[in-house]
């Protein structure tokens, strides 16, 4: 096989290896692929790995070696699918694998808002407690989350493993998910989202984007949530309208927001919530501990392997 990598660097900086698709064929490994390059990067591969690099219909058609495409991610609306398969061609992504790091994720960004800790100490480290008359200060309100009640929209398996952290920290977990589970229930009490929404000190997005999903954080939805509620999104940057967040951060209608993706990534210099009130945002990590990206590398490596034994697996289309 001859394997092409259109934009490894996320997935593998320098401090994992590609050993695992070296021993499946011909590589090549790009950090970065630029849309007009594409094409002829790809070339006579018959396998394509991409994270975020597109692959169109018009790229397939122009690429008629292709026999096989693997995505480095659990999203996989880079590629298009529907082309993809009336040419026979399986698309697999990594549906499973950075489950503990993204729900960790969650967690940490509610308690930077909960305590602030990176502004604080950044504080000593300047110099103000030195300088300080009294042995303590805070520059913003501290808050125990013992007793508050977190509400999670999607309750799959990130967001369970979200809910399992936040029950240890004695919180109350309400799930809202169109598919209730055993599991789910042994955690959470699932509620609709109208009650969700009322009862949450704290409502945490962890659903795919689908159409019915997409903005359903917006102006009418955050009306009925509690004020100074917190929002937390480490799942998909659309799921919120960004300028009906950014009004009601600050009108204080939100007290704050932990948001590690933004509705286009990188994130764009007029995007309202880099000036709102409150925002703490990271640039798209959650998913991207050592351990997170080996167990990715090996899950990908395993669906070529697969895939070339005869016996795809993870195929989305």
């Amino acid at each position: 096989m001859k394997i092409v990598v259109l934009d490894g660097y996320t997935e593998n900086p320098g401090d994992l290896s590609w050993a695992g698709f070296e021993q499946l064929g011909a590589l090549r490994v790009y950090e970065r692929t630029a849309p007009e390059d594409t094409v002829s990067r790809i070339g006579d591969a018959d396998v394509v790995i991409t994270n975020k690099t597109l692959i169109t219909k018009e790229i397939l058609a122009a690429c008629p070696a292709i026999r096989y495409i693997g995505i480095l991610a659990t999203g996989y609306n880079v590629v298009d699918v529907a082309a993809a398969k009336e040419k026979g061609i399986p698309v697999t992504n990594i549906p499973t694998y950075g489950t503990a790091a993204v729900g960790q994720f969650a967690i940490a960004l509610l308690l930077e808002i909960c305590h602030r800790i990176g502004h604080h100490d950044q504080a000593v480290h300047e110099g103000r407690w030195t300088q300080s008359v009294d042995f303590c200060f805070w520059d913003y309100p501290l808050i125990e989350l013992d007793g508050k009640t977190m509400g999670i929209i999607g309750f799959g398996r990130i967001g369970q493993c979200t809910a399992r952290i936040a029950k240890a920290l004695g919180m109350r977990v309400l799930a809202c998910d169109a598919q209730e589970s055993d599991s789910g229930r042994a955690i959470g009490e699932y509620v609709s989202l109208e009650e969700l929404l009322a009862q949450s000190d704290v409502v945490s997005l962890h659903c795919p984007l689908f159409p019915e999903t997409e903005g359903i954080i917006n102006k009418n939805s955050i009306a009925k949530m509690k004020d100074g509620v917190i929002i937390l999104n480490n799942s998909r940057g659309p799921l919120i309208v960004e300028a009906d967040l950014a009004e009601a951060l600050n009108s204080g209608k939100v007290y704050a927001a932990g948001l590690d993706v933004v509705s286009s990534e990188p994130i764009k210099g007029d995007n309202p919530l880099l000036a709102a009130k409150n925002c703490i945002i990271t640039p798209h990590i959650s998913w991207a501990p050592k351990e997170s990206r080996q167990r990715l590398m090996d899950i990908a490596v395993e669906n070529l392997r697969a895939f070339a034994d005869g016996k795809p697996v993870n195929v989305v289309t």
